[in-house]
């Protein structure tokens, strides 16, 4: 276990006017707050605030980082009030404990739910003072190094969390070794099949890789140094995960990875650099696409380096990262290593802010989404690392996530001009929106005061800033429309009974009507009706009651039956609708959720409630007024259609073993397909099954077949 005494010591090291007697205290108040507490592992409970200062002393913050770290439970799992924090350790830790303390007292559909807002409240507080993310992150990791003592369940949800949210999160501060240790934790519980033989497979060439670094480094020292460069070098195996990764997306195996070392060469300034690149390519030969200069064009989280790619020694790929020692620092501590304690607080160095205008246009997402799952969904993809540089006429750089197409820079120049982007010109060329940006790319918006949104802009745009503005601007429209089809509705429908809807409104009994109906305004229940929210007969029925005064639509759960059905066979037996019974019930085939997915449900029009999965890119789409909470009932007796993409190699008798899964586990296979090319297979299977722990029974099973390589649900 670590002690206070080692935490001083860290702090004293980089910060020698720390305010100690507040760690202290802090060391003190959270032991005694936290007494008796257990973690599921039976250690001490008080273990884990302990690691996570010291996690935070090793990004050398200061004492009140440590002290909120000491303290960020205390809230949340000790009944401590937040006033009492600040009482006793003053507004700032207060601050930064509230910041990384999650939303429990207020009631939530779901766990997504909670989850998606109380990451909001985090990255809120995050804009005025970063160091509550830095807590935060602390707080995962060592939750992620002592995970293997939770549910086989909470593993996966917490890793996949943590692999898709707070890894890149670390990346796009700049804080490496954080966002590597991250993702290797993540990948061990996520895919631990494939993490064991991944390490086993590393560790079996680590001598031989071991020497071979050592050898590298000799020689790219003796080289530098008879040049008259003061230098540094060292080298490393890639981590887990970007091994990984990189044999994922190129389909390959591991014999077939030629670069899993890189080496860092330290120099004393800029020019020395380049010079130093220069010495490199005249004495080992590069390899030609594999020279980025991210000196000049420094990445968005502040990373700095030339990065080349040579024949090195032994005929063999040697990947190369040439830096000065600060941008060494800021590559190791990222945002940390740029901290101004005494100028602005907690904040970002106004030096530094415009590299983190990332941040700028989540907080601006954040205030337009009021849908939880959407606003979590789409931060995910903003996170990923920016990449593509592109250039305005004038010369300005702008960057954006790879894939990213003109409408995605239009709107990230100004709405109005992506609102009325209806061409765009790259180096002067005319290309389809649907065009993705390249590195370097010269870009003009050609714009229309005729041209608007258009709802296929939606599959090709990937930035939350684009999404989210052609998302409020096609609801617009849209609830328009529905406003205009259902006051025509209501006034034909009144003009059969000799009423006129304008002399209604004026009347009394109208509050009463918006008011049965939870409409704050006569163009609320105009756009209720014209969506299909309310039935056009319901609404009647209270505008003209019957003589008898028989008020059916006051029995409770009329208002919300009221949603138009239509006949046919109820194929949702197993779930529930909020507020609502006897609706017709869908599944999605876009997604095709099981017993025990989170769920979400969509009003169609005439069709009943469509249920996606939870993170559907299909329902993210669609209008969330429309959307409405379901869930399984407890007992669901039914099986539902499912598939898998399984890649293999391309061997014989490969199918018949991943077959056997499927049979070992009661489960038929009602169709499967297999496409070879270049050595692989992509095998896909269509199948039924009845909950979410079968499916992941087999996809465990398939995973352990040899020569599978990957196992995705579609």
């Amino acid at each position: 276990m670590v002690r206070l005494t080692n935490i001083l010591e860290k702090v004293k090291g980089y910060h020698p006017r720390a305010d100690t007697d507040l760690i202290n205290k802090a060391y003190v108040y959270a032991s005694r707050m936290h007494d008796g507490q257990m973690r599921k592992s039976g250690d001490d409970y008080f273990i884990h605030p302990v690691s996570v200062a010291d996690i935070i002393a090793d990004m050398q913050l200061d004492a009140s980082s440590v002290c909120a770290a000491l303290l960020h439970d205390v809230v949340e799992d000790c009944e401590v009030s937040l006033p009492e924090v600040k009482t006793v350790f003053g507004e700032e830790v207060a601050f930064l404990v509230d910041g990384v303390t999650k939303l429990g007292k207020v009631n939530f559909a779901s766990r997504e739910d909670r989850q998606a807002e109380s990451f909001r409240k985090m990255l809120v507080a995050m804009a005025r003072d970063i160091r509550v993310l830095l807590v935060k992150l602390a707080d995962r990791l060592d939750n992620m190094r002592t995970l293997e003592h939770m549910s086989a369940l909470s593993q996966e949800r917490i890793a996949r969390e943590t692999i898709e949210i707070y890894a890149p999160l670390a990346g796009r501060l700049g804080i490496q070794w954080l966002k590597a240790e991250l993702e290797d934790l993540s990948f061990k519980f996520l895919e631990p099949e494939a993490y064991a033989v991944l390490d086993e497979q590393v560790q079996t060439v680590a001598k031989n890789t071991d020497t071979y670094i050592s050898d590298v480094t000799s020689k790219l020292k003796k080289m530098l140094l008879n040049r008259g460069f003061s230098v540094t070098v060292n080298g490393r195996r890639k981590h887990l995960y970007s091994l990984h990764r990189k044999m994922k997306s190129s389909g390959i195996g591991f014999e077939q990875v030629h670069d899993f070392v890189a080496f860092r060469v330290i120099t004393e300034s800029v020019a020395d650099c380049y010079a130093t690149l220069g010495v490199i390519h005249s004495e080992w030969t590069p390899v030609p696409g594999r020279f980025k200069d991210y000196i000049a064009l420094p990445k968005s989280n502040m990373y700095q380096s030339l990065h080349t790619t040579v024949i090195g020694p032994g005929n063999r790929r040697v990947e190369i990262q040439i830096r000065t020692h600060e941008m060494h620092r800021t590559a190791d501590y990222g945002i940390a290593a740029h901290w101004q304690y005494k100028e602005h607080g907690g904040g970002i160095d106004p030096k530094d802010a415009a590299r983190f205008v990332w941040l700028r246009q989540l907080m601006e997402f954040q205030k337009e989404v009021v849908d939880p799952e959407e606003f979590y969904e789409s931060v995910k993809v903003d996170l990923f690392p920016e990449d593509v540089y592109v250039f305005t006429p004038k010369g300005d750089v702008m960057t954006f996530p790879r894939g990213a197409t003109p409408v995605d820079f239009a709107y990230a120049v100004h709405s109005e001009v992506g609102h009325r982007c209806s061409g765009a010109r790259i180096n002067g060329a005319i290309v389809p929106l649907r065009h993705k940006l390249q590195n370097g790319d010269v870009i003009e918006i050609i714009t229309s005061k005729n041209h608007h949104p258009s709802k296929d802009w939606l599959e090709f745009v990937i930035t939350s800033r684009a999404r989210s503005r052609i998302r409020l601007y096609l609801r617009a429209e849209e609830r328009k429309h529905a406003v205009k089809l259902g006051k025509e509705l209501l006034e034909k429908e009144m003009r059969k009974n000799d009423m006129s809807l304008s002399r209604f409104l004026k009347n009394k009994r109208a509050k009463e009507v918006l008011s049965r109906f939870h409409a704050g305004s006569a163009e609320d229940l105009y756009a209720r009706t014209g969506i299909g929210k309310l039935a056009l007969p319901s609404v009647m029925q209270e505008v003209a009651p019957s003589e008898d005064g028989e008020r059916d639509s006051l029995r409770p759960g009329f208002i919300e039956r009221a949603v138009q059905r239509v006949s046919g066979d109820v194929d949702g037996a197993g779930i529930r609708i909020q507020g609502m019974d006897n609706m017709l019930v869908r599944f999605a085939q876009c997604c095709n959720p099981v017993p025990g997915d989170a769920v979400t449900g969509w009003i169609t029009r005439g069709r009943g409630v469509s249920v996606h999965r939870r993170g559907c890119p299909r329902v993210l789409e669609l209008d969330t007024e429309r959307r409405v909470q379901v869930s399984w009932a407890e007992h669901v007796d039914v099986d539902l259609p499912v598939s898998l993409r399984v890649m293999t190699d391309d061997r014989a008798g490969i199918l018949a073993s991943v077959s056997s899964v499927f049979s070992t586990n009661g489960v038929s296979i009602s169709e499967a397909s297999c496409l070879s090319k270049d050595g692989r297979a992509e095998n896909l299977f269509h199948f039924r099954v009845g909950d979410i722990d079968r499916l992941r029974e087999i996809m465990r099973g398939v995973a352990k077949v040899k020569g599978v390589l990957d196992v995705e649900r579609i």
